[in-house]
């Protein structure tokens, strides 16, 4: 091929990805000073929030108690300053439009929506808690609590959730959802920061579960891997668009067990201390202390 024939060809084929037709609602217009969250620092902000969470496990190695007050102070001042500016980010770029749309007051909505998450950090850690313990009294194999926290995938994606649903509940745009799927590609566990999840919550093994935004899970809960917690075709209005904001995914209450790559879908209720089997498709309620399992 000639350079005039190439030259050509990346012509053309600029001129068309240029064409405002082909990037409708593929483009964002960015003003100055003002860009996308950034998903580095996103990573940074995980890698910190672990580190605080989980200190000695993750981050800087050498810590002992003598230290750790120092250590956790460092890494929460750090994390204030990227939270503030990643939130501000995202409270400046509206989804819903290729304009922007921050206000003066972002900026101090920033720091407040800030300062909210790093005051739920105790509680967040102490659901973590909660979790990890589940993980070990939830497998034979688990040799001790280091291990569930250092290996676990569960861990990982748990401690992304439980830091994206307390920046959903608080109202920050795109940031919990980036959060969540950075968990989902490490570790194959997929959360919508949106469902609400209580402690003693385990996954074992993980890979290819899938939980919905308006999925409500109860206390001393456990799933396996490739579990789907979905949603059925849902309503449209009278212009043919999908109804947002609805419940549509499932209610499991406390006590309740699914094995591996059952798929529970719809806005029905699994009862507590119930047990689905593997491989089981569920449409309907379970009563309380009930069994689904596919027979032969």
């Amino acid at each position: 091929m000639s350079a005039r024939n190439l030259t050509q060809i990346l012509t053309q084929t600029v001129d068309k990805l240029s064409e405002p037709q082909s990037l409708k609602g593929l483009f964002h217009q960015h003003q100055d000073g003002k860009p996308l969250p950034s998903g580095k620092a996103l990573e940074e902000i995980v890698d910190l929030s672990r580190a605080i969470l989980f200190p000695g496990y993750y981050g800087k190695s050498l810590i002992h108690l003598n230290t750790i007050k120092y250590r956790i102070g460092v890494n929460m001042d750090k994390l204030n300053k990227l939270l503030v500016e990643q939130i501000l980010a995202g409270l400046c770029f509206d989804v819903k439009s290729d304009e922007d749309s921050c206000s003066p007051d972002d900026q101090e909505r920033a720091e407040a929506m800030t300062q909210d998450l790093l005051k739920a950090f105790p509680d967040i850690r102490a659901r973590l808690a909660t979790d990890v313990q589940a993980a070990y009294n939830g497998d034979p194999a688990a040799t001790s609590y280091a291990e569930i926290i250092s290996c676990y995938p569960v861990i990982k994606a748990l401690t992304n959730y439980r830091i994206a649903h307390e920046l959903h509940k608080i109202g920050v745009p795109l940031i919990p959802r980036m959060i969540t799927e950075m968990a989902h590609s490490e570790t194959g566990i997929d959360i919508h920061p949106g469902a609400e999840i209580g402690r003693y919550f385990t996954i074992d093994h993980g890979t290819g579960v899938v939980i919905g935004a308006t999925c409500v899970i109860g206390d001393n809960v456990k799933l396996y891997q490739g579990v789907t917690l979905g949603a059925k075709s849902f309503p449209l209005d009278g212009q043919g668009n999908p109804i947002k904001g609805i419940p549509r995914h499932p209610v499991l209450e406390d006590n309740v067990v699914v094995y591996a790559n059952a798929t529970i879908l719809g806005r029905i209720r699994i009862g507590e201390g119930c047990i689905v089997g593997a491989n089981v498709w569920v449409t309907e309620d379970m009563e309380p202390n009930t069994r689904k399992y596919k027979k032969n």
